[in-house]
């Protein structure tokens, strides 16, 4: 039952960080957003091993780390800016 809460709500995170992401709430470069992914990603990652479904725990583990990197090195490059019109 323990795997199952923790892959719920890794996977929650993921997606709460997604969502206030395109609603322009959080940037890709704020570190709630990447803790959000480091964290989520954690816990799915979890959830996969236990359940042996090794590509998602590569996925996860990837995704995880690319995030928990982006965080250290801090946002070094200017925000892009808006498309006209949008």
């Amino acid at each position: 039952m323990l795997p199952i809460i923790l892959g719920s709500a890794g996977v929650g995170l993921l997606l709460l960080a997604f969502v206030l992401n395109l609603t322009r709430r959080l940037t890709e470069s704020s570190a709630i957003y990447l803790w959000m992914n480091i964290l989520g990603c954690l816990l799915a990652g979890i959830y996969a091993w236990v359940g042996e479904q090794y590509p998602f725990v590569v996925l996860e583990t990837v995704w995880g780390a690319a995030a928990a990197i982006k965080l250290l090195r801090g946002s070094k490059t200017p925000p892009r800016p808006e498309a006209a019109g949008a």
